[in-house]
């Protein structure tokens, strides 16, 4: 008897499990199960950034509330969303277990992180580049050797520094951030003499400090990388109803007036506050990916 009972104990424990992974894999019926989307945001992003108190503003994190509320339609109910501030580090352990079902940050989708998770269709085409102090000297790499380099802890920038081949022969040291803001904060406090990031969020950074002209982006593009949303893997209905919505938002024009409103319009620095504006243009890349919808990782792109 107790050997069937021990039977019968195992059989519900492994079926409950497989029950538990089918839920985790499948984010659309743990979606309409809860009524809520745990929406992945950054701190200091230039696509998704708090304003404080729990606010939380961008141009991902706003597309990333209009894939919601299409989720919402197709479900015929409508989402609540709880946003969940995630950093370089832990974004990838979060999004696995669960705690995330959606992350419209600024995420490259590279082949490592593949392995992973799954990534949405490409929304944004970044460009690492060098920010510094306009009085630094520092113009390209071959100002760096010697340097003090910041970089955010969880990123690749410095890596993908290093690799550069116009890196060779150069020697400098590196200092990691917790986020971009701490890395822009590295910078800005002399700690550092570059900081090495996407352009976006080096431009979002010194667009928000006290005296945007007190520092410059310069030198190479280090690096081209596709920036999207991160899903969990094998999840194949809600990566297509994911796209679909992004699909949705560039056959209608409201992406590209996103893009416009957070990229070419003063933007709010504070709750209460409105900065200068990023000034970013949409690039020929990011166009490019919109009408060719797909999520190839930067392997995939040739740096220009």
């Amino acid at each position: 008897m107790k050997k069937k009972t021990l039977a019968l104990t195992t059989a519900i424990a492994i079926a409950a499990t497989g029950n538990a992974f089918a839920q985790a894999t499948d984010t659309l019926a743990k979606l309409k199960a809860s009524g809520v989307v745990n929406l992945g945001v950054r701190d200091s992003s230039a696509l998704s950034y708090t304003l404080g108190n729990g606010k939380y503003v961008g141009f991902h994190t706003e597309m990333g509330e209009r894939i919601v509320e299409d989720l919402g339609k197709a479900a015929g109910t409508k989402f609540s969303i709880h946003y969940v501030p995630v950093t370089s580090q832990n974004r990838i352990p979060l999004m696995q277990n669960g705690t995330v079902d959606l992350e419209c940050g600024s995420t490259t989708n590279n082949a490592a992180r593949q392995k992973d998770v799954a990534f949405a269709m490409t929304t944004y085409v970044e460009e690492v580049r060098i920010a510094t102090k306009a009085k630094s000297g520092i113009n390209g790499i071959k100002d760096l050797n010697g340097k003090t380099v910041a970089t955010t802890t969880g990123t690749t920038s410095v890596q993908t520094l290093r690799k550069n081949e116009r890196a060779n022969n150069i020697s400098f040291s590196d200092v990691m951030g917790k986020d971009h803001a701490d890395s822009f904060l590295l910078l800005e406090s002399g700690r550092a003499d570059a900081f090495v990031m996407d352009g976006s969020i080096l431009a979002a950074n010194i667009s928000k400090s006290k005296v945007p002209g007190d520092y410059k982006i310069v030198g190479e593009v280090l690096s081209v990388e596709p920036i999207a949303c991160m899903l969990r893997k094998d999840d194949a209905a809600f990566k297509k109803a994911v796209d679909d919505s992004i699909k949705r938002q560039v056959a209608d024009g409201s992406l590209a007036k996103l893009y416009d409103k957070w990229f070419m319009q003063p933007i709010p620095r504070t709750a209460t506050e409105t900065g200068p504006m990023i000034g970013l243009p949409i690039s020929e890349a990011t166009k490019a990916a919109w009408a060719n919808p797909n999520d190839k990782p930067m392997e995939d792109y040739v740096k220009r």
